[in-house]
């Protein structure tokens, strides 16, 4: 095996199993956890037996925590406003435990409370400032299994509207200081949270598996993190949402996604999705599920004609292997068609909207295909195959 050169940047920290949360206050302790901005979701944490015992936990410690709720999709506007608010508690750590919306947010309040200006002065494609890559230790807790925000190094940050946009705080400093993953916090999430945040981290590991930078580390982190997915993601939805074994490998594949797509890039299904969530206010893995059959198929087919012994056609059809689509034994197309009716098939039965309920309307299409990015994809797709691609699920 040829090996050429790259780089590759995660988390300084993992902790992973069922019941790690217990360990946070002590953890947080260790990083000097004295006045923690503590950043939640919605209520069904702040619900939960877990919950009381942190806050029990932590006041044991001496440690002084200033709460912030985080409900949607983080905006330049909520970071700056959360900054402004808590600039003088003079925070020693900041604490995110949610979904990917939360953990994006306390990743750019820790990267922000040391800087006067606007969050959007530093944001890509938008800001005139590169930041510095200062920040006060981050710990993120997921608890959902989709964006893998715990191991990337952005925080995606949303302004909806006619000239809104979607994009990133990056930094290689900026991934989280530790990551701690506890599948147990997924327990609670509702079958269209696990079905869009599940075809979310599905859509990253596909696309960063035939990425253009992908690496011999990114390619077995995806290996890695597709085993066992669909079977795991099929036993929560359809048959038993408590399953922690299965909840365990969704979470594991999640992470698994984030550190490829931190590594690799991604591809565009996530060109897509960005022009989107810029336009209207939706769910990021609804959208991404919705398109990752479509958007696989059409590339898959453009390989086929345009460079049959292309790389990636032979991941893809490893990939349908990973997921117990097809047998190792079977050829390259047959495995490739057998992905591309799988993935029609999880698109069907994990209920994916269509476009025109994400908030996209039919003349937003052509607008769409022109602003969607395809960095990192294997085959560059003509504007009229994207076009068609977006119409095959409006």
């Amino acid at each position: 095996m040829t090996v050429h050169q790259f780089t590759f940047s995660s988390p300084k920290r993992l902790i992973f199993g069922p019941g790690s949360i217990c360990q946070l206050p002590r953890i947080s302790q260790a990083l000097g956890g004295h006045r923690i901005l503590f950043l939640t979701g919605n209520t069904s944490f702040k619900a939960s037996t877990a919950w009381a015992e942190l806050t029990t936990a932590f006041a044991g410690n001496n440690a002084r925590l200033f709460f912030v709720s985080v409900t949607k999709e983080p905006s330049p506007n909520l970071v700056d406003q959360i900054v402004k608010d808590h600039w003088d508690m003079e925070a020693t750590l900041v604490i995110a435990v949610g979904g990917g919306s939360v953990l994006d947010a306390g990743k750019a309040v820790s990267a922000m409370m040391g800087q006067k200006e606007s969050v959007e002065t530093y944001l890509e494609e938008v800001g005139t400032r590169t930041h510095s890559g200062s920040k006060l230790p981050f710990i993120a807790v997921p608890t959902t299994s989709g964006t893998g925000s715990e191991a990337t190094k952005n925080a995606v940050l949303s302004k909806p509207g006619p000239d809104g946009y979607k994009k990133s705080l990056r930094h290689d400093n900026f991934i989280p200081d530790l990551a701690l993953v506890d599948p147990e916090l997924t327990l609670p999430c509702p079958a269209r949270v696990t079905a869009a945040c599940g075809m979310d981290a599905l859509t990253q590991l596909l696309e960063a598996y035939v990425s253009v930078k992908a690496s011999p580390m990114t390619h077995a982190l995806c290996r890695s993190g597709l085993s066992g997915f669909g079977p795991a993601l099929a036993r929560v939805l359809l048959e038993d949402p408590l399953d922690i074994e299965a909840r365990s490998c969704l979470s594991y594949g999640a992470y698994m996604s984030g550190l490829a797509l931190a590594n690799a890039g991604l591809g565009p299904v996530h060109g897509f999705a960005g022009v989107i969530g810029a336009m209207a206010p939706n769910r990021h893995g609804q959208v991404c599920g919705t398109l990752l059959a479509e958007t696989t198929r059409a590339i898959i087919t453009t390989l086929q004609k345009n460079d049959p012994h292309h790389p990636s056609l032979a991941a893809y059809a490893d990939a349908a292997v990973l997921l117990g689509i097809a047998s190792s034994s079977l050829s390259m197309s047959p495995a490739l068609s057998r992905l591309i009716d799988q993935l029609d098939q999880w698109v069907e039965d994990y209920k994916m909207p269509p476009l025109r309920d994400c908030g996209i309307k039919k003349e937003d299409i052509v607008t769409i295909a022109r602003k969607t990015g395809q960095k990192n994809t294997p085959t560059m797709l003509t504007l009229e195959t994207l076009i068609s691609i977006l119409e095959q699920r409006f």
